[in-house]
């Protein structure tokens, strides 16, 4: 089987659905979800850096004062973070300088030493700016304020900017990221477990309902003897119902069938024996009996009705050859076998004997010394080889040997339609047979190919 009707078979299969919409749901949607709490706290605590900083930047307002059009603010603030020298918070006051730069006209105490920025954005008065800057080499939060002070009926313009390091709040949303990330695997595993858990316990029955599809395949059981939930213990029911029917029905054939060839074999034996019987009359009535036993032999057959049924076909094999080497002792006939020991005939005992039977026989008849039999199968296959040393099969007889009446030359007894009976019981499977010269032996050859449903 190929990759492709391999994965196409798995992914037809509804445990292998379930299994994936479980996955999915699992390893896709709880990912999402983390990802989506991740961004909202994320922004959460953006939201907080920003209200936290905003309320820095009315603390130094309210310090404010302007006098003559200068700023004034203390030295010392009420946050002992900006009197620390590089505390990690930082405050500076800018207004207008020269050209579009702004002029500092105040920083706290714990700006000393650091470089301030190249460019400070400065909003519109009365509104702020929040953004990321580098300073100092490492990622800070920006947030700046303009206001605008009354001095002597001027308006002096001031922006108070307050720089706070972002190693904080990245510490804060690094451990709710570990924190989130931990319980969602943790989440993800013990979801993983309790789904598949469940699936197998409500996939239980069908496992179990294909078993005994399987058993009884394979002839091991001929009903479906579980208790299964509702959906299927109608279905189960329906099975067993059309089992029980197949099997009395064919059971009646076969009686009906054997009585009828028992009543028509006595009339045609008083007719034969006859002593004024023409050689014509005689003759004709041979073919009379050949076609019953053909028609009957025919008729009796299993085929498609015995699709539940599977026969090893080793068994059958082994008990055919040993009668055929006590039957060929003279000459002796060496009978060789190899078969797979689960190869499987999905189909009636019965056929499966005639048609070995014939083929093995006539096998026999034909070869000097050796007859092979070769059986391979697997769960979808079956492959059986007859072969042996004898002359062969002309090519014009290969396709007339399956013919009702027709003897290949080599074939010294029989009267002509067991190859025929054997490719009416092949057809019926929707198997193959073919003839063709042995390689290993020399001889004729006969192949046979059934394919088994899935």
């Amino acid at each position: 089987m190929s990759k492709r009707a391999l994965g196409w078979q798995l992914l037809n299969s509804l445990k292998t659905r379930l299994v994936l919409s479980a996955l999915l749901f699992i390893l896709v949607l709880l990912p999402l979800i983390g990802v989506a709490l991740n961004d909202a706290f994320t922004e959460q605590v953006k939201s907080a850096a920003k209200n936290e900083l905003s309320a820095y930047v009315y603390s130094i307002l309210a310090v404010t004062e302007v006098e003559n059009r200068q700023i004034f603010i203390p030295e010392l603030v009420l946050e002992n973070r900006f009197n620390l020298i590089q505390s990690g918070l930082y405050a500076i006051a800018t207004t207008e300088g020269t050209g579009d730069k702004q002029a500092i006209v105040w920083h706290s105490q714990s700006f000393m030493g650091i470089s301030p920025p190249a460019h400070f954005t400065i909003p519109p008065t009365g509104k702020s700016a929040f953004e990321q800057i580098d300073l100092a080499g490492s990622s800070h939060l920006l947030y700046s304020f303009s206001v605008s002070f009354a001095s002597q009926n001027e308006n002096v313009p001031v922006t108070i900017h307050i720089i706070k390091d972002e190693r904080e709040f990245q510490q804060q949303i690094d451990q709710f990221n570990q924190q989130l990330w931990t319980w969602l695997a943790i989440l993800m595993l013990v979801m993983l477990v309790f789904q598949l858990s469940w699936l197998l316990w409500t996939l239980r029955p069908l496992a179990r309902f294909t078993q005994e599809l399987h058993d009884v395949e394979q002839g091991k059981s001929t009903q479906l003897s579980s208790q299964y939930p509702n959906e299927l213990q109608a279905v189960a029911r329906q099975l067993n119902i059309l089992l029980n029917t197949e099997q009395t029905q064919r059971k009646r054939y076969r009686n009906a069938l054997a009585d009828l060839a028992h009543s028509l074999k006595t009339p045609l034996a008083v007719i034969k024996s006859q002593a004024d019987l023409s050689e014509a009359s005689s003759e004709q009535v041979s073919n009379i009996s050949r076609i019953i036993s053909h028609q009957l032999k025919r008729a009796q057959t299993a085929a498609a009705a015995s699709w539940h049924l599977g026969i090893r076909v080793d068994e059958v094999a082994v008990k055919l050859l040993r009668t055929l080497a006590k039957i060929y002792r003279e000459p002796q006939i060496n009978l060789t076998a190899e078969m797979a020991e689960h190869a499987v005939f999905k189909g009636d005992e019965a056929d499966l004997t005639e048609i070995l039977g014939n083929l093995l026989d006539n096998a026999c008849k034909a070869a000097k010394s050796s007859v092979k039999l070769t059986v391979t199968g697997d769960a979808y296959q079956l492959q059986v080889s007859i072969e042996d040393d004898g002359p062969g099969i002309s090519e014009a007889l290969k396709t007339q040997i399956f013919e009702r009446g027709i003897r290949a030359d080599s074939y010294h007894q029989g009267n002509g339609i067991g190859l025929a009976i054997v490719r009416d019981l092949v057809d019926s499977y929707n198997g193959r047979i073919s003839v063709s010269r042995s390689e290993s032996l020399g001889g004729a050859q006969f192949n046979l190919s059934f394919i088994h449903s899935a």
